[in-house]
C-alpha cells in the first residue's frame, strides 16, 4: 500500500515551482489558474521572492498547496494513492489529491484560511516553540502546569519532537521548564503566531463558514486527518475535522503509526522540499521506505 503525504508551512523554498512552470504546459496552466483565482501573482513571489516574502502566511500556505498539487498532477496515471495525509495545511492538498475537493475550491479555502490565521495572529501576540528530547507526556505535563497563561501542545511531529503554541509569555515559561526537565533543545520558532491553539478561535469561526459553503465529495481513498489521526471518508466528518484542526494539535506521529498499522508499506512526500515529512517518518521508523515526487 502506497500513501502520499503532503507538507505544510516550513517546507517552502525560494524558486519553488519555477522549473516546473518553464518545462510543462499542464503545470504552467495550474500556476496561471492559481494567480487568476487569487487575484494576484503568487508565482512571482514563489519564483523570484525572498525567504522573507515566502514566510508570510498569506503567501506560504497557497504556495505550498499549489506546489504540491502541481507535483501530484505531473505524476499522471502513476498517481494512485491507497491513503493520503497532510501536515496541517497539507490536509487540503491531500483532499484534492484524493478527489474530495476541487483544485479551485481548495485554493480558495487555503487562501481564506491563511488570511484568517494572519488576522488571528494580529489580535493576540503569540508564538510557538520546538521541544526536542522529552517525551510527549512530559511536555504535556509542563504545558498543563502553567495555569496562569496559555500554552498547549500543537504539533506531535515524531517521538521526541513536539511543538508547543500559545501566548509569548506562556511559551517562554514552558521553554524554560522544558530545559530544566532535560530537553535537548527548547527553542522559539520564527512564526507569525500560535497556530493549532485556542488563540486561532477567531480564524476557526471565519473558516468554518467557508468550509460549510464548499462542496466536498467522498475521497477516492481514506484520508488520515490531523485531529484524531484516524482514516476518514465521510465528507461531513472531513469538514468538521478540517475546522477543528485550526485550534487542535496536529497528531502526525500517531497518524504515521496508524497508517503503518493499517498496512501502508511506503510513504511518498509530495511538494515542498520533499524532505520534511520523509525526515519525520524516518524518526518514527528508520527502516520505513520513503521517497518524494
Amino acid at each position: 500500500m502506497k500513501a502520499y503525504i503532503f507538507p505544510g508551512q516550513g517546507s517552502q523554498f525560494v524558486g519553488m515551482g519555477k522549473d516546473l512552470y518553464g518545462s510543462d504546459a499542464s503545470a504552467k496552466k495550474l500556476f496561471d489558474q492559481a494567480n487568476e483565482i487569487l487575484g494576484f501573482s503568487l508565482t512571482d513571489v514563489m519564483f523570484e521572492g525572498t525567504e522573507e516574502d515566502l514566510k508570510q502566511t498569506k503567501i506560504t500556505q497557497p504556495a505550498i498547496f499549489l506546489h504540491s498539487i502541481v507535483k501530484a498532477n505531473l505524476a499522471g496515471e502513476g498517481f494512485q494513492p491507497d491513503a493520503v495525509a497532510g501536515h496541517s495545511l497539507g490536509e487540503f492538498s491531500a483532499l484534492v489529491a484524493a478527489k474530495s475537493l476541487s483544485f479551485e475550491a481548495a485554493l480558495t479555502l487555503v487562501y481564506k484560511r491563511a488570511m484568517a490565521m494572519q488576522k488571528a495572529c494580529e489580535i493576540q501576540p503569540s508564538t510557538m516553540a520546538a521541544v526536542l528530547g522529552l517525551s510527549d507526556e512530559k511536555v504535556e505535563e509542563i504545558c498543563a502546569s502553567i495555569s496562569d497563561d496559555l500554552v498547549v501542545p500543537a504539533n506531535y511531529n515524531c517521538p521526541g519532537q513536539l511543538v508547543i503554541s500559545g501566548t509569548i509569555s506562556g511559551v517562554e515559561k514552558a521553554v524554560n521548564l522544558c530545559k530544566e526537565a532535560g530537553a535537548l533543545k527548547a527553542i522559539l520558532l520564527q512564526v507569525g503566531g500560535a497556530f493549532h491553539s485556542p488563540l486561532m478561535q477567531p480564524a476557526q469561526e471565519e473558516l468554518a463558514a467557508a468550509i460549510h459553503a464548499t462542496t466536498f465529495a467522498t475521497p477516492l481513498c481514506p484520508i488520515y486527518q490531523n485531529v484524531n489521526a484516524q482514516a476518514e471518508t465521510d465528507p461531513e466528518q472531513i469538514k468538521a475535522k478540517l475546522i477543528e484542526q485550526l485550534t487542535a494539535p496536529v497528531r502526525w506521529t500517531q497518524t504515521m503509526q496508524n497508517m503503518i498499522q493499517s498496512g501502508v508499506t511506503e510513504f511518498v512526500e509530495v511538494g515542498g522540499t520533499g524532505k520534511v515529512l520523509q525526515g519525520l517518518v524516518k524518526k518514527i521508523d528508520r527502516a520505513f521506505p520513503t521517497s518524494a515526487l
